[in-house]
């Protein structure tokens, strides 16, 4: 009986050992597979980078489509993400004016919080900085960032060496990437080629709107340039930034579909052009191909065809000269200050033609012009309005007038020596009709160029000459008249242009620089 209990009691024994051994095995078992599901974080300061980085972003721990979540301690409400931004240029191309864009090669640095890969809680003796590239910014949540004003960017080189992840033991997460981008910027030609363009480059939020992320410049140093960074054809100048806000809805879909208020990060670049180049080659050929038509006023009015082969060829090279500047401009509906000089130019050069025509039809007139004085107004005055000369008008008129005054004068002294004897005696047979008194003095006239006495006298009678005392008068009220030939009047026109062009060009000249480097 003792031995039949005994037995049983060990079967009861080995059996309840059994069952034990079973469980502690399932449970080894079931810790194990929940290891390989969520790998652990003890002795994370014996574990290499790449496996802790495994573990803290493991799919129990870190999901990377959810942007980091911060609650105010106050009032509990969830915080939306702060993303810090610095951007250092580090190549800027020169405008495209056709285009209307820059190109740019930049370093863009986004830092932001997530406290979901701070390690410094269960690796404390990490004091390091881990540092990858490409394959472990993909292991992240990232913002989504994106030039507003862009043409086309990219990342440039291969993706392992142009991104830079950084990962700090409290969580400070740093992205940084070298991009290219076409960017656009719109342009104010109306002061070309002394213009100043002002570009701007333009950051915002794709995804997220302002209640779950915010961009922010950093505090130090936002925006930096290469000091050894130069530009061909513009001069940097100065640069400033700015931070706003941008609507977008169903008329503005700049953000796709979603609609709300997103973060935007701006600044913009001052570039003010070089001038050199065309003050060499644009501004100081012009005004030697307008100075060179000139030289037509040295040469003969008659010398045609020296004259019209000098003024052609400088309107054609001038021209020839202005095309090669405005090839790479836009076409502007506004008047551009190259355009004024351009007119201007073309005015004087233009002139000297019209001048050289005016000149040659004078001097192949052939009636010679009289003038009243020798000045501006008359030379000109009778330049314009040719006609009869004017001692030729007054000669006529005034032979016409003596005429009819001869042949009065003549009946008087008819009538007069009629009622005369010969030995001074009266006629008796005209007493009742005149009394002539004896000594009535005989009147003699001179008719036109032609000089005659009309009635002679004896030497006790009065001789007056009418037409004596008249024409001393005349000379004295008369004006002087100067003749001039038209090759007299061809030259002085010359000689004058030689001083009025280049002064009013000076002039010109001198309104023009006020004007560029004032207003």
């Amino acid at each position: 009986m003792k031995h039949l209990y005994f037995v049983h009691f060990t079967k009861v024994f080995l059996i309840t050992i059994i069952c034990r051994n079973i469980q502690t095995i399932v449970g080894a078992a079931n810790d194990s597979n929940v290891d390989e599901n969520c790998p652990t974080l003890a002795n994370a300061d014996s574990l290499q980078y790449t496996e802790l980085i495994q573990r803290m972003t493991h799919v129990c721990r870190y999901d990377r489509l959810e942007r980091p979540i911060e609650y105010d301690k106050e009032t509990s409400k969830r915080l939306p993400i702060v993303v810090k931004m610095r951007i250092y240029v580090y190549l800027l191309q020169n405008l495209n004016s056709d285009l209307l864009q820059f190109k740019m090669h930049a370093l863009l640095q986004l830092s932001f919080q997530d406290k979901r890969l701070a390690y410094k809680e269960f690796a404390p003796e990490r004091r390091e900085t881990i540092l990858g590239q490409k394959h472990l910014s993909e292991r992240l949540w990232l913002p989504h960032i994106f030039f507003a004003n862009e043409r086309e960017s990219s990342i440039l080189g291969t993706d392992e060496k142009d991104v830079l992840t950084s990962i700090s033991r409290d969580g400070n997460v740093i992205i940084s990437t070298r991009i290219q981008a076409s960017l656009y910027c719109w342009m104010n030609f109306k002061k070309f080629p002394f213009d100043q363009q002002y570009c701007s480059t333009v950051l915002e939020s794709w995804m997220y709107n302002t209640s779950d992320l915010l961009l922010e410049w950093e505090d130090r140093a936002p925006i930096s340039f290469d000091p050894e960074m130069r530009l061909t054809e513009y001069n940097l100048g100065q640069y400033w930034h700015n931070t706003s806000i941008v609507l977008s809805d169903e008329v503005n879909m700049r953000h796709g579909a979603f609609q709300g208020n997103y973060s935007s990060l701006s600044y913009t670049v001052n570039l003010q052009r070089e001038i050199g180049f065309y003050l060499l080659d644009y501004y100081l050929p012009s005004m030697m191909i307008v100075a060179i038509s000139w030289v037509s006023f040295w040469l003969q009015a008659d010398a045609s065809p020296p004259r019209i082969m000098l003024g052609t060829s400088t309107m054609l090279s001038f021209i020839t000269l202005s095309s090669s500047q405005s090839k790479t401009l836009p076409k502007v509906s506004y008047i551009k200050v190259s355009e004024v000089w351009f007119i201007g130019c073309t005015f004087f050069i233009f002139g000297s033609l019209v001048e050289f025509a005016f000149v040659n039809t004078i001097w192949r007139r052939k009636e010679n012009i009289e003038l009243k004085k020798v000045n501006s107004k008359y030379i000109i005055k009778s330049t314009l309005t040719p006609r009869p000369s004017r001692r030729q008008i007054g000669g006529s008129l005034s032979n016409d007038s003596r005429a009819r005054s001869c042949s009065s004068l003549d009946n008087i002294i008819s009538s007069t020596e009629s009622v005369r004897n010969g030995n001074g005696t009266v006629n008796p047979a005209f007493n009742n009709y005149l009394t002539v008194h004896p000594n009535l003095p005989i009147i003699r006239t001179e008719c036109a160029d032609n000089v005659s006495v009309c009635s002679a006298r004896s030497n006790n009678d009065h001789v007056v000459d009418i037409d004596k005392d008249k024409d001393k008068d005349k000379e004295k009220d008369a004006p002087t008249f100067t003749t001039m030939t038209p090759q007299e009047i061809a030259m002085w026109i010359d000689r004058r242009s030689r001083l009025l062009f280049p002064g009013m060009f000076l002039a010109f000249n001198a309104l023009y620089w006020i004007f560029v480097y004032c207003f």
